[in-house]
């Protein structure tokens, strides 16, 4: 029994698509078996929020009257500069950019109250933001200085294009030194005080189609409370990690980067975040639609919080200093229950990432699917990755460099 996406598409359009969440799928495999699953389902939905530094946005405010050249000038939205290194009237913001006049961790821990992913929210909120710009001026730019209040509605363009987002699996962060740390994994209590952790788990889309066999450049999504696309595979892609027999790896491996139209999008679902003595950030909600081809993948879909292992890694000393190694292997069960168990203690863990919002966001791609607003793309190209007949890339880790004297 084999569909394509052709043929799924097709019973989208006709309002015949069978379309259940990651959580459902688990129920239906148990209840009627992965043959009769498989050929029943259509298309599996998955959702993530949590918190990805590795986003932001391009934009382009149009021309101003004169023309002023932001490329290789300086610009800000409200307090947070923008990058400008790009054309006359495109910028980037990032997620993690602050003001220069924040202290920072001077004040330690700093508090970091607004940033890059603070503005996105607010532009996509329909905020008046103040643009503040200075730049060297030319012959065809002359303008030297210019202060306006931009909306996402009068601008160009506002394309929200993330390097790096919904990492497949992570690290459970614990604190074996006797000071509490602040970290992007969150606070850490003192001598194993707490476990924090960041994954939707078995509604996590990487994990629903763990070797890539239906995710890749094309890939239409909901992003951001918006339709969006998988452009590319996202940095640190690392499939040749350690997997277990399911083939769900044991460690972060897979990401994906991922583009959409930020004028579509909702604040609900990309909301500035500050983490305490770390830093901004944006919170991104993500889900992609897995379709059940066949009963592998449909076996993929099925996977449950216990069938998920992730270590269990020391950030107070071998996580900044870069030293490999884990203190011990968890499942998304043991760490959803609250507690985990390390060198012989028990410890609270706690999630960064949010799993209602990701069970809501299954659940909207779901009814988009069922409407007949949002149909399949079959990738041009899938992830690198094991299994898929394209060479696995390994994550090289940066050399120590020797002291300059």
């Amino acid at each position: 029994m084999a569909k394509t996406y052709e043929e799924i598409n097709e019973k989208i359009k006709k309002g015949q698509a069978v379309v259940v969440t990651a959580e459902e799928i688990i129920d239906i495999v148990a209840e009627k078996g992965l043959k009769k699953a498989a050929h029943e389902v259509d298309v599996v939905t998955t959702g993530t929020f949590g918190p990805m530094c590795s986003s932001g946005a391009f934009l382009n405010f149009g021309h101003s009257t004169p023309r002023i050249k932001l490329g290789g000038g300086h610009a800000y939205l409200g307090t947070v500069p923008v990058y400008t290194g790009l054309a006359a009237a495109d910028v980037y913001i990032g997620a993690t950019a602050i003001p220069d006049d924040d202290p920072r961790n001077k004040v330690y821990p700093g508090e970091f109250n607004y940033g890059g992913g603070h503005v996105i929210e607010d532009l996509i909120a329909g905020k008046d933001l103040v643009l503040n710009a200075s730049a060297y001026g030319t012959d065809c730019y002359p303008r030297k200085k210019l202060e306006t209040l931009i909306n996402i509605q009068d601008i160009n363009e506002a394309i929200l294009f993330s390097p790096r987002n919904a990492y497949q699996n992570y690290n459970c962060a614990v604190n074996l030194t006797d000071k509490i740390i602040y970290t992007y994994m969150g606070v850490l209590q003192a001598n194993l005080g707490n476990a924090n952790f960041c994954s939707a788990a078995q509604l996590s889309p990487l994990l629903n189609d763990p070797l890539y066999k239906t995710i890749g450049i094309g890939t239409r999504i909901f992003l951001g409370g918006g339709i969006g696309y998988v452009a590319w595979n996202g940095t640190q892609h690392n499939p040749a990690v350690k997997r277990k027999d399911n083939g769900v790896p044991q460690a972060g491996a897979g990401t994906l980067s991922v583009i959409g139209d930020l004028k579509q999008m909702d604040p609900k679902y990309l909301r500035g975040a500050s983490f305490l003595g770390y830093g901004a950030t944006l919170t991104v909600g993500i889900g992609v639609p897995i379709p059940i081809l066949n009963e592998e993948i449909c076996q993929y879909t099925a996977v449950r919080n216990q069938d998920i292992w992730c270590q269990i890694v020391d950030y107070g000393k071998n996580y900044p200093n870069n030293i490999p190694g884990s203190l011990g292997e968890v499942n998304y069960a043991q760490l959803f229950s609250g507690e985990v168990e390390c060198q012989g203690k028990k410890i609270p863990a706690a999630p960064i990432s949010s799993y209602s919002v990701a069970r809501e966001i299954a659940a909207t791609l779901k009814d988009w699917i069922k409407k007949g607003s949002f149909e399949l793309t079959k990738p041009v190209q899938t992830l690198p990755g094991p299994g898929n007949g394209i060479v696995s890339k390994v994550l090289k880790e940066r050399p120590v460099s020797p002291t300059l004297e």
